[in-house]
């Protein structure tokens, strides 16, 4: 199974919303999650990401898609996890 970090549009029309959530690759994008770990809202940039949660889907092995990689870099979640992973 492969785990992906992606975000599943939410909101109206023209009004876009995105939950930040972990999922099988093979479901479709607004379809069963395994977790949600935090939102973004384009409108007024605003992110709100669960770090502890995302940091130990990566360590699991779960590929962020490069929308969802560019929120975590932008957070910062990404250099924390690269140096766990070197500290090792």
């Amino acid at each position: 199974m492969a785990v992906k970090i992606r975000l599943k549009r939410m909101g109206a029309k023209g009004r876009p919303f995105y939950r930040v959530v972990i999922a099988d690759s093979r479901v479709a994008r607004d379809g069963k999650v395994i977790d949600q770990v935090g939102y973004y809202n384009p409108l007024n940039a605003e992110v709100k990401l669960n770090e502890e949660a995302i940091i130990d889907w990566l360590k699991k092995g779960a590929q962020p898609t490069d929308t969802a990689r560019n929120l975590l870099s932008k957070q910062g979640i990404m250099t924390k996890f690269h140096e766990e992973k070197r500290g090792k």
